[in-house]
């Protein structure tokens, strides 16, 4: 008898499994509003140089102040953001004390005068057109022209703590339990965003959101990582794909949170106050009985089988369950677990290898062009509170598209499709016209779709081609690659001001090439979870066996035409094979 077997007689799919999942997917809701948060909380609003401090000019009215105390943009009819004249420029209005375009285009005295205006820098400071929200970090401590590269810097350091949680919650719930660091992880949440909440400066701003990137991380890897360990074999497509519709919903919450929260400091509040909630209830799950077996503490593993026994119904199967039972059906999983592990393990055996580079490649450039296509919605010239929304509803059709091609073709060509897809939408969107907004924002959004059913697919993925004895791991790790590229993401966009097509180009060649990488990985469809380093070793065997058993099997049918699943499966094989030689 196997653990898979055990969990059977427990209940797989009963109350506990659902009330369990559910509860686990409560803050999964909220973690897309902290990560998406810069997109409203640090808005750009309109803005231009405050007046001249020592002068009068109250008889006129604040268009007329405008024209005459800064210039305009060239380039889009706008005021200057970030010059003003160093003297008011009296000629700019006509008799009557209106502004006359005629006038300056006739008068040449006066446009020459114009043109050599002495101009200066925004000495006293900038004013806002706070349309979109009553206030935003931007406006409250001017993190504009000059120090507007401090905006993505902002989103970088967020991102910078997701990547150290990643690493330092990937090893310590291997150590110390999911449960504890979940509980760690939701309390870290809802401190440090209230904290980042009432921050006095930008600096301490920064650091509160390190420190919740930090317990971010750490809650998605030991949420996932319960919810996994909790089910069978059979139902984890479903529930994968239904915990990522959470963070799907998670994005449509902000939108609607954020329009009727228009201050940065109470819509950072609101997005962390929940955290609470999910730490007092976090107290009620059960550790994972497959880690408690592999660290030596089975007697409490047998308590926690028999009191999902109990809430599923079970109580007699559950009865029948003891320290012996629960030991011989994990034997060869704790003789293999009888030293620790490290990231080091990743590493260890050619297979591992092989997994680890690959995925680290699909992490990397899924995160890098998601945050670089999510993380600057105002360039869209939409509204940002609409575009969040198509943003966020588009995660729904393309996860229930990449579900039903996990389940029929399987895991391998299902994320090698959604990168590459993503890659040459994001591709084509350089060739269109800037002022063809509408072209631009559909391409965007279905770039964003592929890019979301990517992360939905690595996600289970990963969960199951790494072993239980190194998941954490192994998902701090690749959770850490994806950090690296969510945190490269918005530097990139720095690019844009000197190059304006190179952001575009970086973010649609990485998911190509990662999508070219994939196909080293082995398909996971249908196979057990596996425990131990030696698991991973053996279904290599097995899998690379199968397919050729598949691809001998399709060619040697007597069918004129093969089915579509023959030529997927020879096309994949046959990449493979040039990957390999």
């Amino acid at each position: 008898m196997a653990f898979g077997d055990l969990l059977e007689q427990v209940g797989s799919t009963g109350r506990f499994q659902v009330l369990h999942v559910t509860l686990l997917c409560m803050p999964i809701l909220m973690m897309a509003s902290h990560n998406l948060l810069q997109n409203f909380v640090a808005s750009v609003p309109p803005h231009h140089c405050s007046v001249h401090r020592n002068l009068s000019l109250s008889r006129l009215s604040p268009e007329q102040v405008l024209l005459l105390t800064v210039p305009q943009d060239i380039k889009n009819s706008r005021p200057e953001r970030c010059l003003r004249y160093a003297a008011p420029q009296w000629q700019l209005l006509s008799e009557n004390g209106t502004y006359s375009p005629k006038v300056e285009r006739d008068s040449s005295d006066d446009t020459d005068d114009l043109l050599d205006a002495e101009l200066q820098g925004c000495k006293d400071g900038w004013e806002y057109s706070m349309t979109e929200m009553s206030s935003t970090i931007i406006s409250e401590w001017d993190l504009v022209c000059d120090l507007r590269s401090l905006k993505q810097m902002g989103q970088t350091i967020y991102m910078g703590g997701v990547l150290v949680g990643a690493v330092i919650f990937g090893g310590l719930s291997d150590r110390f339990g999911r449960r504890f660091l979940l509980l760690i992880s939701n309390l870290l949440m809802a401190v440090g965003g209230t904290c980042a909440a009432f921050s006095t400066s930008f600096s301490v701003f920064c650091l509160f959101r390190f420190i919740t990137g930090m317990a971010l991380s750490g809650l998605g890897l030991n949420s996932f990582s319960l919810i996994v360990e909790w089910i069978p074999t059979r139902v984890r497509t479903v529930v994968g794909t239904g915990t990522g519709y959470c963070y799907t919903m998670g994005q449509l919450i902000l939108a609607v949170v954020a329009y009727f929260i228009r201050d940065w400091r109470w819509l950072t509040l609101a997005v962390s106050v929940p955290f609470y909630i999910t730490f007092l209830y976090s107290w009620w799950f059960l550790e994972s009985a497959r880690w408690l077996v592999l660290n030596r503490k089975s007697e409490q593993a047998v308590k926690n089988l028999k009191t999902v026994a109990r809430i599923n119904g079970r109580r007699e199967e559950g009865d029948r369950i003891n320290l012996e039972m629960l030991q011989d059906s994990m034997k060869k999983e704790m003789s293999c677990s009888l030293g620790s592990y490290s990231v080091v393990d990743l590493l260890r055996t050619p297979t591992m290898r092989n997994i680890t580079i690959c995925l680290s490649a699909v992490w990397f450039s899924t995160s890098f062009a998601y945050y670089g296509l999510s993380m600057d919605l105002q360039k869209f010239g939409v509204d940002i509170y609409l575009i969040q929304v198509i943003f966020g509803a588009v995660d729904i059709p393309a996860k229930v598209v990449v579900t039903v091609s996990m389940s029929i073709f399987g895991r391998r060509p299902s994320q090698c499709a959604a990168l590459i897809l993503s890659g040459v939408t994001i591709l084509i969107n350089i060739l269109v016209p800037y002022e063809k907004q509408t072209v631009r924002t559909t391409l965007a959004v279905l770039g964003k779709g592929c890019l979301a059913a990517s992360f939905n697919c690595c996600y289970l993925y990963s969960g199951e081609l790494y072993p239980t004895v190194v998941r954490q791991n192994g998902m701090g790790w690749v959770s850490m690659m994806a950090r690296v590229g969510a945190m490269v993401a918005p530097m990139v966009l720095l690019l844009g001001e000197a190059v304006p097509w190179l952001p575009g180009f970086i973010y649609g060649v990485a998911p190509i090439l990662s999508g070219v990488v994939a196909i080293y990985l082995p398909e996971t469809l249908g196979a057990p979870l596996p425990d131990t380093i030696q698991d991973v070793d053996e279904r290599k065997v097995e899998t690379q066996s199968q397919e050729q058993y598949n691809i001998e099997h399709c060619t040697r049918s007597s069918k004129v035409r093969m089915t579509p699943n023959c030529k997927l499966a020879s096309f994949i094989f046959f990449l493979s094979e040039v990957a390999r030689n």
